[in-house]
C-alpha cells in the first residue's frame, strides 16, 4: 500500500505509474467528526507502451483503458470523492510495480503530460474541434475552458496557438482550480491566475486584481506560452517565445489545470 495524497483537494495527480500495469485505488474522508469507511477498491489499468496520447484516470470509475503519449513513467489525475465534507485520503496499490512518487518531469527538455481541452468541465458556449485540441466560443462574452490534466507538482510548460483573432478581443491564458467561474474572464475570481492580452498589451489578473501592464500583444498566428513551476511555485508567461512581463504569480500551491477564456472572436 502507498499513500499518495492527503488534503482538501478533490483531485490529485499521481506520478511514476508504469505502462501495462494494474493499480487498485480507494479513498476515505476525515474531519473533526471522525473518519469515514474506505470506498470500494477499484482497479485501474494503464495502457501498453505506445506513442499515443497520455492516460488520465478519473476516480472512482469503472475499469478504463486509454493510451499514453511520450511518458514512461507517466502521471495520472484521479478525482477523489470523499464520503463527507472534510479532507480526502487516497491510497494506491500496485499489483506489479512499486509506485514512485517522484516527479517524472525534471526539466523543460523532459517529456511532459499531453492534454487536450475538457468538454465535461467547460462552459456550454465553448465549441470544440480537432479532437478537443482547438476551441472557440458561441458567445461574445468571455467563457472558460480547462485542460483535462491537472498538475500539483513538477515543472510544466505548454503553448497555445492563436488560430483566429478578430476585432481585438482580450483572451486570457493561465491556470485555474477545477471549480473556477466558467462565465467570466479567467482571473476574475480567486480560482484562476491568468494573463489577458489584446493586440497591444497584456495584464496579469487574479481575484479581479489587474497588475503589471506590459507592452506587446497578440495577432493571428501568435503563440502564448505558459510555464507553471510548482517546485518554485511560480507562473510565467511568454508571447512568441519571449517572456511577457516579470514572473506573474508566486506562492502557488495545490492542483492547477491549464485554462483559457475566450469569446467568438478568438480561436485557440
Amino acid at each position: 500500500l502507498q499513500e499518495v495524497y492527503v488534503g482538501k483537494e478533490t483531485m490529485c495527480t499521481v506520478d511514476g505509474l508504469h505502462f501495462n500495469s494494474t493499480y487498485s485505488a480507494r479513498v476515505k474522508a476525515f474531519n473533526k467528526s471522525g473518519v469515514s469507511p474506505y470506498s470500494k477498491t477499484l482497479v485501474l489499468q494503464t495502457s501498453e507502451d505506445t506513442q499515443s496520447e497520455e492516460q488520465t484516470l478519473p476516480f472512482p470509475v469503472p475499469l478504463e483503458r486509454s493510451q499514453l503519449r511520450r511518458m514512461s513513467p507517466f502521471s495520472s489525475t484521479l478525482n477523489l470523492q470523499p464520503s463527507f465534507s472534510g479532507r480526502s485520503y487516497f491510497e494506491l496499490r500496485s499489483s506489479a510495480h512499486q509506485l514512485s512518487l517522484h516527479s517524472s518531469l525534471q526539466s523543460l527538455n523532459s517529456a511532459v503530460a499531453w492534454f487536450s481541452f475538457d468538454p465535461s468541465s467547460a462552459h456550454a458556449d465553448i465549441i470544440f474541434s480537432n479532437d478537443n485540441l482547438t476551441v472557440t466560443c458561441n458567445s461574445y462574452d468571455d467563457r472558460v475552458v480547462l485542460g483535462k490534466t491537472g498538475f500539483s507538482k513538477g515543472l510544466h510548460y505548454w503553448e497555445l496557438s492563436i488560430d483566429r483573432y478578430d476585432n481585438h478581443p482580450d483572451p486570457a491564458f493561465g491556470v485555474a482550480r477545477i471549480d473556477v467561474l466558467k462565465d467570466a474572464m479567467l482571473g476574475k475570481d480567486d480560482k484562476a491566475w491568468a494573463m489577458y492580452v489584446d493586440n497591444n498589451r497584456s495584464w496579469f489578473m487574479h481575484n479581479n486584481s489587474h497588475t503589471n501592464r506590459t507592452e506587446g500583444g497578440i495577432t493571428k498566428g501568435a503563440t502564448v506560452g505558459v510555464l507553471l513551476d510548482l517546485t518554485r511555485r511560480t507562473l510565467t508567461f511568454s508571447i512568441n517565445e519571449d517572456q511577457q512581463g516579470p514572473v506573474a504569480f508566486e506562492n502557488l500551491e495545490g492542483l492547477f489545470f491549464p485554462a483559457v477564456s475566450l469569446n467568438r472572436n478568438v480561436q485557440v
